[in-house]
C-alpha cells in the first residue's frame, strides 16, 4: 500500500520548497531490492501496475524503463531492472522465475539438515547447475545487449550494485552522464549474474574483463552483501547527474520481503554454525537489516537536500505489512510453483491497491505514481524492437 498523506516519504519540507522545479520533468531513479526467486513478485507487481494504465490510456503495454533516467537494481533487482532498461514485456521476466526456477534453485535450503546435505552430499552440484540454468535464461530475455548499448540507444541510464571478489570491495556497473568508460561493455547478462552471484546460495560469477587483452576474467559476489536495497546508490548517481535545480524522484520497490525479528533469551545468543543453516540464515538478516536501514537514511537524506534547495522526494512501496499466510512461501530459494504464484497473488493484490491510491486525488504518492505512468511511452505488447532503435 501506498503511503497516506500524513505518512508520506516525501522529502518536501513544505510545498513551496518543490514549486522552484514544478515546471521541470523529474529526474526519475527506479530502486529495485534483491530477494533471490522474490524477484517474480517485483517483475508482477510492476507488469499488473503499467496494464491498468495502459488499458486507461488505450496503449498496447508502457516502456516503464523509459520513464526513468536512472534504474538501479541489486540482485535479482538487476534482472528485473536489465529487463525494463531493454524494454522487455515483464511478463517475460515472470516466465523466467515461473519456469527457470527449479533448475536456478535445484536444492531449497529447508532448514539444519538440508543445509548439512547441500555441504557434504551433494557439495557444490547444485550451484554448478544453477548457475548455468541462470546464464541461459538471462541470455533468453537480454540476448548480447550491453551496458553502454542501453545508455546510447535507450537513453537510460543504470547502476548495478555487485562485490568485486579481487578487492572484497563495492562494485557498480553503471553508466551515467558523469561515469566512465570502465563499464561500457559489459554485457547484461555478465552484470546480472555478478550481481545476483549470492554466497551459499549461487556461485560466484566469473564473467570476462572486456578491457582484458588476455581472455581474463573478473570474480564478482552478489550485490546484496553491501547494497540490498540500492536507494542511496540511485539517489547518488542522480544527484551527480541531474540538471542543477531538477526535482528528483526516487521510486524504490521492494520485494515482499517477510517480517523478519526474534525474541532470544540469554542461553540462545550462543549460536552454533548449525543453528545459523550453515550461514543460509545469515543472507536473509541482512536483507531486511538493509531494506530498513537504507530506506530510511534516504528519507532522511532526502528531507535535509529538500531543505537546502535541492528537491528530492522518495517513494518506497508497497508499504503494508505481510499477510501472515505469505511467511511459508518468502525463502530466498524457494522454487515451488506454489510459493511462485503465492507471490504472484500477492503482487496483484499489492497492484490492485497502489492503482487504489492513484485514483485518490488526496494521496500524495499515488499522484507521483500515477503522474509517473501517465507519462510513460507506449510499445507494442511483444516489447521493444532493437533493431528499430537508432
Amino acid at each position: 500500500m501506498l503511503l497516506g498523506p500524513e505518512e508520506t516519504s516525501s522529502a518536501a519540507a513544505s510545498s513551496g520548497d518543490l514549486k522552484a522545479g514544478a515546471d521541470r520533468r523529474p529526474y526519475r531513479v527506479l530502486s529495485l531490492d534483491g530477494g533471490g526467486m522474490r524477484g517474480v513478485y517485483t517483475a508482477e507487481f510492476l507488469d499488473r501496475l503499467t496494464s491498468y494504465f495502459a488499458r486507461i490510456r488505450g496503449e498496447e503495454a508502457l516502456d516503464l524503463g523509459k520513464g526513468f533516467d536512472l534504474i538501479t537494481g541489486t540482485s535479482t533487482g538487476a534482472i528485473v531492472a536489465s529487463a525494463l532498461a531493454v524494454g522487455k514485456p515483464l511478463h517475460e521476466v515472470v516466465d523466467l522465475y515461473r519456469e527457470k526456477g527449479k533448475d536456478i534453485f535445484p536444492h531449497r535450503i529447508k532448514g539444519v539438515l538440508s543445509a548439512m546435505f547441500r555441504a557434504f552430499v551433494l557439495g557444490s552440484s547444485p550451484i554448478r547447475y544453477g548457475d548455468k540454468a541462470l546464464r541461459e535464461a538471462l541470455e533468453d530475455v537480454l540476448g548480447q545487449i550491453r551496458v553502454i548499448d542501453v545508455y546510447e540507444r535507450r537513453g537510460i541510464s543504470l547502476a548495478i550494485p555487485t562485490v568485486a571478489m579481487k578487492t572484497h570491495r563495492s562494485w557498480v556497473f553503471k553508466k551515467t552522464p558523469t561515469s566512465g568508460p570502465r563499464d561500457d561493455l559489459y554485457p547484461l547478462v555478465d552484470v546480472c549474474m555478478a550481481s545476483s552471484a549470492a554466497p551459499i546460495y549461487r556461485s560466484l560469477a566469473a564473467i570476462d574483463d572486456p578491457l582484458a587483452k588476455h581472455g581474463l576474467k573478473q570474480v564478482f559476489a552478489d550485490g546484496g552483501l553491501w547494497a540490498n536495497n540500492p536507494i542511496l546508490v540511485g539517489m547518488i548517481d542522480a544527484l551527480a547527474s541531474a540538471a542543477p535545480g531538477q526535482p528528483i524522484e526516487i521510486f524504490s520497490l521492494g520485494t515482499c520481503s517477510r517480517p523478519e525479528g526474534e525474541h532470544l533469551t540469554e542461553r540462545q545468543v550462543h549460536r552454533s554454525m548449525l543453528r545459523w543453516k550453515l550461514g543460509a540464515d545469515v543472507a536473509p538478516l541482512s536483507i531486511t537489516a538493509q531494506e530498513f536501514a537504507f530506506d530510511n537514511m534516504a528519507r532522511f537524506l532526502a528531507n535535509i537536500l529538500t531543505k537546502a534547495g535541492r528537491p528530492v522526494r522518495t517513494l518506497r512501496f508497497p508499504k503494508k505489512d505481510v499477510p501472515a499466510d505469505m511467511m511459508p512461501y518468502l525463502a530466498l530459494d524457494d522454487a515451488r510453483k506454489k510459493a511462485i504464484d503465492r507471490l504472484i497473488q500477492q503482487a496483484n493484490s499489492d497492484a490492485d491497491v497502489t492503482k487504489s491510491a492513484c485514483d485518490d486525488p488526496r494521496n500524495e504518492d499515488g499522484r507521483m505514481v500515477r503522474d509517473l505512468m501517465m507519462d510513460l511511452p507506449g510499445m507494442p505488447a511483444s516489447g521493444i524492437d532493437w533493431s528499430t532503435l537508432p
